[in-house]
C-alpha cells in the first residue's frame, strides 16, 4: 500500500482527489485506488519542555541555566494523539511513503520527524507540491523524487528548532529572573530572531528622540544651450568650506556669497562632460512572500499577516502557487504554461489585468525563469485555474491583482532607455544634470507610475548637447532643505528590515560578507514574530499610520541584553549557516556546539547584570534588589527581590517595611536579627556569611558593647 502524508487534511483532500477512484473518506484518512492519503495538522509533534526533561526545572533557579538536553526529546501533541495513532497505524501496514509536506524547511522537518520518531524503514519519496490545482499535483505525482535527497534540508529545520529551544527557554529564564532580581514582575521572552527584530524598532525609536535637524543649502543653476535650456545641480568640492561630514553645505553664507559670484560673472559656461548610455531594466520579478508583503503594505497599508492569510487562501482555492516561498524565479519547465495562464488573465473580470494580458507576449522569456535559482520552491504566481474574481473579498482581489500583474509583466519586453549625464564647468564651479529619453517602455507598461521605485531626477528632458559645447548662465537660487528624522517602522517595513538584516548589523566587515543572506527568520515566520511581539506588549501599533512603537517592556528587555542577542550580526551569521547546512554544507553538531557555547556565555553575564531598580523600596542590604511585601506562614513581611542571594527580610509596618531597629555595628551594612540558637537566643547579622558579627541576647535585644555602638560622626572645629 502506498501512503501519502500531507502536513494538513486540506492538502491530503486535494492530492486525494487527483489519484484514481474510487475514494473513500474515513476517519483521520482517505482510500483511494492508488493508496491512502492522511495528514497532520501541522506539528504533530512537539518538543519537551524543560520540567519535561527534569522535574526540578519546573521552577526557575538561576542555578539551574543553562539547560542542554543530552538526548533531545519530543512529545506527541494532546490534541493529536489521535490522528498520530492513525497515521502510526497506517505506516505499519504501508509498502511505500509519500512525504507530501509543505515544500520548505520546517514542511520537510515535520513529517520527517514522525517517520524518525516511529523508526520507521519503509522508502520514503517526495512529493514537492508547489500549486494545488489537478494539473500540478498529477505533474509532481508523476515526478516523485527520493526523500533522501532532503536530508539536509531536514537537517536544517532541526538546527533551527533546537537552538530556538536553546536560546528561547535558557535566555528567557536567565533574563526574567536578572530582572526580577532588580523589582521588574515580568517574564522576558527571548528569542533567536524575535529580540533582533524588536531591538530594530527600539533602537530606531532613539534615533528619533535624540534627533536634531540639520539645515542644509544646495544650489539650482539654470543655463542655456543653443539646443534649450537645462536645470542643474551644483556639485561642491572636496575641499568646499562650510560643508559638514555628510558633503552637505550648511553654511548659509557660503551659499548666497556662490549665488552671488555667478550673478556678477560674464563668463559663458562649457559642457566639461557629456556622456550618453543605453540602458537596459529587465522585468521586476514575480514575487517571494516577502516582497508580496511588502509591496501590498505599501500599496494598500496591508500588515505581513493579513497578506500571508490571504496568500494561503488563493493557493487553496488553487489560484495562486505556494506562499511562503522565499524564492522570486521561476522553473524553466513552467513556461510552457503561460498561453494557458494569460488565457485565463484575458477573459478575467478586472479590466486592467484582461488588457495587460492581451498585450502580453507568451513567447517571451524573462530572467525569471532560471533553473539555477530554485530551491524546494519558486515565485507565488497565478495557476492554470480560472479566477472567479467577483467572488474574491476584496483583500483576496488586491494579493491576486499584485500577483498576476507581477506574472503578466514577464511576457513584456526589457524596458529601455537613453541616459545622459553631463556636467558644466561656470566660474570655476561644477554643475550636474542628468536626463534620460525613453526607447522602448517594455514591462513598465503593466506598472504606469509604479514602475519608478524612488525619485529620479534621471526623468529630466535634456537638450542635445556634447562635450565643449558653451552654454550661457541664466539664473540660481539657493534652496534650504533641512535633514529628516528616520521613520519609525510599520510591520510591513520592519519585515522589509528583516529580509535585508545586512543594512543593520554592527560590524561593518559582516555587513558586507551578509548582503546575499536572505534574512533573520523564514517567509512563513516573519509575520507572526511581529504579531508576538505586539501581542504579547513589546509593541504597539499606532492606529493611524499603523507605525510600531515599543513599549516599557521593550526597553527593559533591549537594554537588560547583550550586544550579541539585540544586534542581529549573530542571527545572521546563523540564518546563513542555516542555509548551508540545507545545501550539505555545514553540519548539525557543529551548528548546535556553537548555540550552546553561546548559551553559556549569556547566561553567565545574565548573572551579573545589572538592571534599574523598579521599587519604592531599594533593599538596604544588598543594593542589587527591592523590597517586596509577601506573605509568610506568620504574615505579612517584606523581602528582597534578589532573594535567595539577598535573604534580606523585614516585618510590615502599616503597608510598609519596618526600620530595622538594630544596625549591625560592625558592617554598618546589614541589621541585627534575632536567631534561635543551639544555645539559645542570640542576635547575627543579616549579611552574613560577609558579616559574621554576633552578640548575645538580653531582654530581646542585642548585648551591644557601649563602644561599638554605631554613632553619627562628631564635627570638631579647630
Amino acid at each position: 500500500m502506498r501512503l501519502y502524508i500531507a502536513e494538513k487534511p486540506s492538502m491530503g483532500a486535494e492530492i486525494a482527489k487527483c489519484l484514481p477512484g474510487p475514494i473513500s473518506r474515513k476517519d483521520g484518512y482517505i482510500t483511494t485506488g492508488d493508496g491512502v492519503v492522511t495528514w497532520g495538522f501541522g506539528h504533530i509533534l512537539r518538543q519537551a519542555e524543560p520540567g519535561e526533561y527534569d522535574e526540578k526545572y519546573q521552577k526557575w533557579r538561576m542555578e539551574d541555566l543553562p539547560i542542554i538536553p543530552g538526548v533531545w526529546k519530543l512529545l506527541v501533541t494532546e490534541s493529536c494523539k489521535k490522528q498520530f495513532g492513525i497515521i502510526q497505524n497506517l505506516i505499519n501496514k504501508a509498502t511505500e511513503i509519500i512525504h507530501a509536506g509543505d515544500p520548505d524547511r520546517e514542511g520537510q522537518l515535520l513529517i520527517d520527524e514522525v517517520l524518525d520518531y516511529i523508526n520507521n524503514e519503509k522508502p520514503v519519496r517526495r512529493i514537492l507540491l508547489n500549486a494545488l490545482d489537478e494539473k500540478s499535483i498529477k505533474k509532481a505525482i508523476a515526478n516523485l523524487r527520493d526523500n533522501k535527497d532532503f536530508f539536509n534540508l531536514k537537517q536544517s529545520a532541526l538546527a533551527r528548532a533546537r537552538a530556538d529551544w536553546l536560546i528561547g527557554m535558557n535566555l528567557s529564564r536567565a533574563y526574567t529572573l536578572a530582572a526580577q532580581r532588580a523589582g521588574h514582575r515580568l517574564t522576558l521572552p527571548i528569542g533567536r530572531v524575535k529580540t533582533p527584530t524588536l531591538a530594530l524598532v527600539v533602537r530606531r525609536e532613539r534615533e528619533l528622540e535624540d534627533f536634531k535637524p540639520l539645515d542644509y543649502y544646495t544650489i539650482k543653476a539654470e543655463f542655456q544651450h543653443i539646443n534649450g535650456s537645462f536645470i542643474t545641480t551644483w556639485k561642491p568640492k572636496d575641499e568646499q568650506i562650510g560643508l559638514d561630514s555628510e558633503g552637505r553645505l550648511i553654511a548659509e553664507t557660503v551659499a548666497n556669497e556662490l549665488v552671488n559670484k555667478l550673478e556678477t560673472s560674464d563668463k559663458n559656461a562649457v559642457i566639461s562632460f557629456c556622456e550618453t548610455v543605453e540602458k537596459k531594466e529587465p522585468q521586476r520579478l514575480p514575487f517571494s512572500l516577502s516582497a508580496l508583503q511588502v509591496l501590498a503594505g505599501k500599496k494598500y497599508n496591508y500588515d505581513p499577516q493579513t497578506v500571508l492569510d490571504t496568500a494561503q487562501k488563493l493557493y487553496e482555492r488553487k489560484l495562486t502557487s505556494y506562499p511562503r516561498s522565499d524564492c522570486d524565479f521561476l522553473p524553466e519547465s513552467q513556461h510552457e504554461d503561460a498561453p494557458v495562464i494569460l488565457d485565463n488573465l484575458r477573459s478575467i473580470a478586472q479590466s486592467e489585468l484582461a488588457n495587460w494580458s492581451s498585450g502580453a507576449k507568451a513567447s517571451l522569456k524573462s530572467r525569471a525563469w532560471n533553473d539555477k535559482k530554485i530551491t524546494a520552491h519558486h515565485a507565488i504566481i497565478p495557476t492554470q485555474e480560472k479566477c472567479n474574481f467577483a467572488g474574491l473579498s476584496e483583500t483576496e482581489r488586491n494579493i491576486y491583482f499584485l500577483i498576476a500583474q507581477a506574472y503578466i509583466a514577464q511576457f513584456y519586453p526589457i524596458h529601455i532607455y537613453d541616459q545622459t549625464r553631463a556636467e558644466v564647468q561656470y566660474v570655476d564651479e561644477t554643475f550636474t544634470v542628468s536626463g534620460r529619453i525613453i526607447t522602448e517602455v517594455g514591462w513598465k507598461e503593466v506598472y504606469g507610475a509604479d514602475a519608478e521605485d524612488k525619485k529620479d531626477e534621471d526623468s529630466n528632458s535634456l537638450p542635445a548637447m556634447s562635450k565643449g559645447d558653451s552654454a550661457n548662465y541664466i539664473s540660481a537660487a539657493v534652496d534650504k532643505k533641512a535633514t529628516r528624522p528616520p521613520t519609525r517602522f510599520t510591520a510591513s517595513t520592519l519585515l522589509a528590515a528583516m529580509k535585508e538584516i545586512h543594512k543593520y548589523v554592527k560590524n561593518p566587515e559582516l555587513k558586507k560578507q551578509l548582503k546575499d543572506v536572505s534574512g533573520i527568520g523564514t517567509e512563513a515566520t516573519r509575520a507572526t514574530i511581529i504579531n508576538e511581539l505586539i501581542t504579547r506588549g513589546f509593541l504597539r501599533e499606532e492606529k493611524k499610520k499603523k507605525y510600531l512603537l515599543p513599549t516599557d517592556a521593550a526597553y527593559i528587555l533591549v537594554d537588560a541584553l547583550p550586544d550579541d542577542m539585540t544586534y542581529p550580526d549573530s542571527t545572521a551569521l546563523w540564518e546563513n549557516n542555516l542555509h548551508s547546512m540545507a545545501s550539505g554544507a555545514e553540519s548539525l553538531d557543529t551548528f548546535i556546539s556553537q548555540q550552546v557555547e553561546f548559551t553559556i556565555k549569556l547566561c553567565s553575564k545574565a548573572i551579573s547584570l545589572s538592571i534599574p531598580l523598579k521599587g519604592e523600596y531599594p533593599c538596604p542590604q544588598c543594593g542589587l534588589g527591592v523590597l517586596q511585601a509577601r506573605n509568610g506562614r506568620n504574615g505579612k513581611f517584606w523581602g528582597c527581590s534578589a532573594y535567595p542571594q539577598c535573604k534580606a527580610s523585614y516585618d510590615d509596618h502599616n503597608g510598609q517595611p519596618k526600620k530595622p531597629e538594630h544596625s549591625c555595628p560592625r558592617c554598618a551594612k546589614g541589621a541585627l536579627q534575632q536567631i534561635n540558637g543551639k544555645n539559645g537566643k542570640f542576635w547575627g547579622c543579616t549579611k552574613f556569611p560577609i558579616c559574621r558579627a554576633t552578640y548575645n541576647d538580653k531582654d530581646n535585644k542585642p548585648d551591644v558593647p557601649v563602644q561599638m555602638e554605631i554613632k553619627k560622626p562628631i564635627k570638631v572645629t579647630l
